[in-house]
Parts: C-alpha cells; sequence; structure tokens
C-alpha cells in the first residue's frame, strides 16, 4: 500500500453481492457515510457501473455538489469512484464464507493532482476515522 493511501478492513455478516449493490446504489452512500458529509445523491438513480459519472450533495460547513466518476468496477469484488482532484474512494469486497465477506475501504489521493496538498492537509487523519465510523455502520446494518 502506498504512504498516499489508508485502508481499513473489516468482516460484515452479509453475502458480497448484497453489499456491492449497497455501494452500486448513490442513493444509499448517505446510509453508511461515517463522515457525516454526503447529504444525498443527484440526478437520477442508476446502478453504478464503470465510466458512469454521479453526483452528490455534500456538507463539510458549507453545503456543496461533488462530481464522481466510477474508475474501478469489477462486478460484486471491486468498486471506486474519483472525485475532481481524482482521489479516490475504493471498495474491495472478498467473500469468507457463507455470509461473511471481508470489506476494505481505501481512501488513496495518489492518484490526485494535488497529492501533497492532501498529504499536508487534515483529510487522510479525518478519511480514517470517517472510514472507521463507516465500516461500523456497515456492520450495524447487516447485524440489527
Amino acid at each position: 500500500m502506498s504512504r498516499r493511501q489508508i485502508s481499513e478492513t473489516r468482516i460484515i455478516p452479509a453475502p458480497a453481492a448484497q453489499i456491492f449493490e449497497l455501494l452500486a446504489d448513490p442513493a444509499k452512500h448517505p446510509t453508511i457515510d461515517g463522515s457525516g458529509t454526503v447529504v444525498a445523491a443527484r440526478g437520477s438513480q442508476r446502478r453504478l457501473a464503470l465510466g458512469m459519472k454521479f453526483g452528490m450533495d455534500m456538507k463539510i460547513g458549507a453545503k456543496y455538489k461533488i462530481l464522481n466518476t466510477v474508475v474501478e468496477f469489477e462486478e460484486g469484488t471491486l468498486i471506486a469512484w474519483r472525485h475532481f482532484n481524482g482521489h479516490r474512494w475504493r471498495w474491495r469486497l472478498t467473500p469468507v464464507d457463507d455470509g461473511h465477506t471481508e470489506v476494505t475501504e481505501t481512501f488513496d489521493w495518489s492518484t490526485a493532482k494535488y497529492p501533497l496538498v492532501i498529504s499536508l492537509s487534515t483529510f487522510p487523519r479525518r478519511n480514517r476515522a470517517a472510514i472507521t465510523r463507516t465500516l461500523d455502520r456497515l456492520a450495524a446494518l447487516y447485524t440489527a
């Protein structure tokens, strides 16, 4: 793993296909967002696929809109999207057994236009905490 990436892995008590469907639906992203910044999906609610663009309403203090592009996609196992600056949010799903999946979420700014700016900011530290909360929320969806 690059020093310009942070990841966390968790075993989630749900099949990979079920988790992937949630991740491939932008309307569901606010349900699991641990950062508190994802407000709602914008535009038509279509299942994500490689190359698709999707908008999100966001809030960090002030409200704003962001456009993402799906840049990695392997049905049922991998999905990643990038923001305008090029940094990526990646989800890798690995089935462990019947009904359990190893889920790894990664914030990768090695692909950003200005990775040094991100490295010097608070984003890596804040995003690490947000990833932990996101995986907690994902697990809670399937253990309730």
